[in-house]
């Protein structure tokens, strides 16, 4: 009979059945994906791996021990990560169908203002949908090519976008799994808490509400600085102006949740036309789209607050809303 391979354990512990099975313990996970990404996996064994943590979903736990593997595995150059300080780790592997994606505005807004950002993540994994890596270019605002050209950028305008094959192919790899596999994996959930650069502060947007929770105690477990994780619009990290917005934080080992209420009494319509030159018009302030400058203020105030710059989320609204007020409307043009 032949030897059973190491990486069945892993397997076999997700899936014994209704009564043997369990979640991975923190270290279980780091070690599995310490497999994962040295590629001694079989392929059968990553599909069937991916989709059992699916099915019960990932425990907090389980993430940081993930999150933590790839971490270790990015091994960057000490000198590249002092000379590219970044403030605010911003994750963007979503993407948007029902609105455009104004967070790239609230970005923007923020770099203008002095906040050195890295913006990481992945596009095309997902139909009909409009990513940040297809969208900036468009907004004349160039995708990184790899970490010295992010550098450059973030010393220049404060602001790089890179693609999350450039950091871990592994991991883009099995995003791009998804129409293969037909469900999201787990490496969704991974990837928004890489903080490559090890940002003090990081901003993550889900879709699903019990994923919120489960970032929060992950970045808890990771030791992070300071994190803030919503619901965001598509599951990007947008306020949806529309609706409260639960924020769940954490803060130097403390965690907190705080409800912000809507900005309207109405909500708007979906957006049927999704043109990108509407936000480089509602940049220029050519073209008056209420729900998307709402956005842009709402998503850059929870930026504000979670970087401690105010004290509360009017102060928070009210310095989001006079950057806006004052942004160089020069900057942005396709």
């Amino acid at each position: 009979m032949a030897n059973e391979h190491p990486f069945a354990q892993y397997i076999r512990i997700l899936g014994k059945g209704r009564n043997g099975s369990r979640s991975l313990s923190q270290q279980e996970a780091h070690a599995a994906m310490n497999m994962v990404i040295t590629g001694t996996v079989e392929p059968m064994q990553l599909g069937a791996f991916l989709m059992l943590l699916r099915v019960k979903e990932e425990t907090a736990e389980e993430v940081a021990g993930f999150v933590q593997a790839v971490r270790e595995s990015l091994n960057l150059p000490i000198d590249l990560l002092t000379e590219m300080r970044v403030d605010l780790d911003w994750s963007s592997y979503a993407g948007k169908k029902r609105q455009l994606p104004w967070y790239l505005l609230a970005a923007q807004l923020l770099a203008q203002n002095g906040v050195r950002i890295l913006m990481h993540g992945a596009a095309g994994h997902t139909a009909g949908r409009l990513y940040s890596k297809d969208v900036l270019p468009q907004l004349g605002i160039p995708v990184a090519s790899d970490l010295e050209q992010a550098r450059a950028q973030i010393n220049t305008t404060n602001f790089a976008y890179l693609d999350l094959q450039q950091l871990s192919p592994v991991l883009h790899e099995i995003i791009e799994l998804r129409p293969l596999l037909g469900l999201r994996s787990p490496v969704h959930t991974i990837a928004r808490l890489i903080n490559p650069l090890n940002a003090p502060y990081s901003l993550c947007g889900i879709f699903h509400p019990g994923y919120r929770p489960i970032h929060q105690q992950a970045g808890l477990l990771l030791e992070d600085e300071h994190l803030a994780v919503i619901k965001g619009d598509g599951g990007e990290a947008e306020r949806n102006p529309d609706l409260t917005c639960l924020i769940q934080s954490l803060h130097q080992g403390e965690t907190t949740e705080e409800e912000w209420p809507a900005m309207f009494e109405k909500r708007h319509l979906r957006s049927d036309d999704l043109d990108i030159n509407q936000l480089i018009e509602t940049w220029q302030g050519n073209n008056e789209n209420e729900y998307g400058v709402a956005a842009v203020i709402g998503t850059t105030a929870i930026c504000m607050q979670l970087m401690g710059k105010t004290k509360n989320r009017e102060q928070a609204e009210t310095l989001a809303r006079d950057m806006w007020n004052k942004r160089d409307k020069q900057e942005l043009s396709n």
